[in-house]
């Protein structure tokens, strides 16, 4: 396909910081008395992921009034992004090969539902930022990510486009911002409808 660009997805679609994310949130939830002995396991978190943080702490602190609920998702991403700016997540076989071919071709882009911080600590921790021209954060301006998308391409000139992820939501947001869904079928979700599927990230070489 003749793309400009590819937007991309970062959980479950060029990394699995899972199990980072998780050391995390023990260390930032333990300093709170309203959540002793509440455990987050890697099956509650995957399903989260690519929401938006405050949906995340809806679905995993119901119980907890709203005060609570934001001073304990401001500390969980405030510990999350120091960690993973150390720690790193684990990137998908192939990534950062087919990161240096495609940038060559196109322009890059990450668009994520994360909070402020959460895409740069991906980029800071395996030395990613020469393959990307751009990036959005949902906490940074808390727009759906269909219109984050939407942003990133007006910002940067950009016409013909595709998305790459791995969720529903991803592949809604995509349609919402008029572009193709390239669907990462090794990652978190499960999407019924899609333009392109590939299982590993170095497949989207074939199809530009």
């Amino acid at each position: 396909m003749k793309y400009e660009a590819l937007l991309f997805d970062l959980d479950g679609t060029l990394w699995n910081a899972t199990d980072n994310i998780i050391d995390a949130w023990v260390q930032a939830l333990s300093g709170f008395d309203e959540l002793k002995g509440f455990t987050l396991t890697p099956e509650a978190l995957h399903g989260v992921l690519g929401k938006p943080m405050d949906e995340i702490a809806d679905i995993l602190f119901p119980s907890l009034d709203d005060e609570v609920k934001t001073r304990v998702l401001k500390r969980c991403c405030e510990v999350e992004n120091e960690y993973l700016n150390e720690h790193g997540g684990m990137l998908y076989p192939k990534l950062t090969e087919t990161l240096d071919k495609l940038s060559k071709k196109m322009k890059l882009f990450i668009v994520s539902n994360g909070q402020a911080g959460y895409i740069q600590t991906f980029l800071n921790s395996h030395n990613m930022w020469k393959y990307f021209t751009d990036i959005q954060n949902w906490g940074d301006n808390k727009v759906p990510k269909g219109e984050n998308i939407k942003l990133v391409m007006e910002r940067n000139n950009i016409k013909k486009a595709a998305y790459v992820g791995d969720t529903q939501g991803d592949a809604d947001a995509a349609k919402l911002a008029g572009i193709d869904f390239i669907f990462a079928g090794y990652g978190f979700g499960d999407v019924k409808e899609y333009d392109y599927v590939i299982d590993e990230i170095s497949e989207v070489l074939d199809l530009i």
